[in-house]
């Protein structure tokens, strides 16, 4: 997996779809990786956005989760920069 922040785009992803491809990402994710990068879009509806700020919230491997100014978008922050 390439360092520093890595982008995911979850569009046209359902909800377990983009939840297997956060999973993938997380697990593959070295000490080089700060940040994971969730496209989700927002005009389809939140339910992806919503999965990602309840599930990701309490997982080991994040620290904390980052709303964007974009509200397509949700960053995972790993460790700090």
């Amino acid at each position: 997996m390439t360092t520093g922040i890595v982008e995911i785009d979850l569009h046209g992803c359902n909800t377990q779809q983009a939840q297997t491809c956060i999973d993938a990402a997380l697990r593959r994710a070295t000490r080089a990786t700060y940040r994971l990068r969730l496209i989700h879009g927002y005009h389809g509806g939140s339910a992806i956005s919503t999965m990602i700020r309840k599930r990701y919230a309490a997982h080991a491997k994040v620290l904390r989760v980052e709303l964007s100014l974009n509200p397509g978008v949700t960053e995972l922050v790993l460790r700090e920069f």
